[in-house]
C-alpha cells in the first residue's frame, strides 16, 4: 500500500503552524474506508454519544449551516462516493439504516463524512470549542476540552502557549477570511488501530523492541485538519480526518528508503518534552534503529 499523506517524510515539523491552502474540491476525503469509519461512528454515537457529541446553546444555526455547507460539497466534488440521485444524501454502500436526520445538524453532518467537526467560536477569551461530533480524537477527551479556550485546549501542548506557535495560530483564526480554506498535517504513532483514542497516547506491543518486528506492530496516524470561516455566523469549522497506516506497510512502499529516514530525522528531531507528549520517549532507540535497519537493507538492495 501507498501512505497518502506523509508529513513525517520532512515536508512539515511537528509543533509546529504548518498551515497552507487546500483547494474547495479536496475540503472532505472520502476513500475507501468511508463505509467502515461511518459504520464506527454510528456506534459511537449510539453507545456513547455524550462523550462525542457536545453543543452549546446558540450553535443550533451554525450546525445547520455545517450540513449545508457540507452536502452541497458532497454533492457536487464527491459523486463517485455518495449517491447525489436521493433528496437525503447516501454514502454508496452504506446501509441506510445507519443514517438519518438527527436533532443536532452537526451530527447529521458528521454522519456522512469520515472527518470529525468541530465549532469553534469567538468570545472574550479568543475562540473556544462551541460544539463538536469527535467520534475518532487523537489522545484527547471531548468531555474535558468542550467549551475551553484554544489556550487552554493546549494546555498540555509543548511550546504551544509558552512559544510564538501559539500566538500564530490565534491571528490566523482572527483573519481567516470567508472562502479561505486552509489545512495542516499531525502526525502520532499508537499500538493498535483504534480510531477512537480519548486516553493518553501510548505504545506498550507485545513483541521484543529489541529485535527486528518491532515497528511493524505500530501505526502512523496523521491527522489531515482544515479551517474554514463560516459565511453566517462567523464560527470557524474544524475538521479532522484520520488517517491509521499499519507502519508494517512501510517496507513496501514505493517510498520506503524516504520515509523511513524522515521518520528517523523527525523522531531525533524531537525534544524531551515533545517526546513525551507523542508517548515516544520510552522506545525511541528502538524505533529509530529499526528506521535505520530498513533504510540500510534497501539501500544495499537496490545498489
Amino acid at each position: 500500500m501507498a501512505f497518502d499523506h506523509t508529513p513525517y517524510d520532512g515536508t512539515t515539523q511537528p509543533f509546529t503552524v504548518g498551515l497552507g491552502p487546500i483547494e474547495e474540491t479536496c475540503w472532505m476525503e472520502p476513500d475507501d474506508h468511508l463505509v467502515a469509519h461511518l459504520e464506527r461512528k454510528a456506534a459511537l454515537l449510539r453507545t456513547a454519544r455524550d462523550a462525542v457529541f457536545r453543543q452549546e446553546e446558540g450553535t443550533a444555526d451554525a450546525q445547520a449551516e455545517t450540513l449545508e455547507l457540507i452536502v452541497e460539497h458532497l454533492r457536487r466534488c464527491h459523486s463517485n462516493r455518495y449517491d447525489v440521485s436521493k433528496v437525503e444524501l447516501q454514502p454508496v454502500g452504506l446501509d441506510p439504516s445507519f443514517l438519518g436526520r438527527d436533532s443536532s445538524p452537526l451530527v447529521t453532518a458528521a454522519q456522512l463524512v469520515q472527518e470529525d467537526l468541530i465549532l469553534m467560536r469567538p468570545g472574550a477569551d479568543g475562540y473556544r470549542l462551541a460544539a463538536a461530533c469527535l467520534c475518532f480524537p487523537s489522545s484527547w477527551s471531548l468531555a474535558e476540552k468542550f467549551s475551553q479556550s484554544m489556550h487552554d485546549i493546549h494546555a498540555g501542548v509543548p511550546g504551544f502557549n509558552t512559544g510564538r506557535v501559539g500566538a500564530i495560530v490565534g491571528r490566523i483564526f482572527e483573519n481567516l477570511k470567508v472562502g479561505q480554506l486552509i489545512g495542516r498535517f499531525n502526525w502520532s504513532i499508537y499500538d493498535d488501530d483504534e480510531l477512537h483514542h480519548p486516553q493518553t497516547k501510548r505504545i506498550d506491543p507485545t513483541g521484543n523492541q529489541g529485535n527486528a518486528g518491532f515497528l511493524a506492530q505500530l501505526f502512523m496516524r496523521v491527522e489531515r485538519q482544515t479551517l474554514r470561516r463560516l459565511p453566517g455566523s462567523g464560527d470557524i469549522l474544524f475538521t479532522i480526518k484520520n488517517h491509521h497506516d499499519p507502519l508494517a506497510a512501510l517496507s513496501k512502499d514505493p517510498r520506503r528508503i524516504e520515509l523511513a529516514d524522515g521518520l528517523k530525522s523527525q523522531l531525533l528531531g524531537l525534544d524531551r518534552d515533545q517526546l513525551a507528549y507523542k508517548g515516544l520517549s520510552v522506545h525511541l532507540g528502538a524505533m529509530v534503529r529499526e528506521l535505520e535497519m530498513l533504510a540500510a537493507s534497501e539501500e544495499g538492495a537496490t545498489a
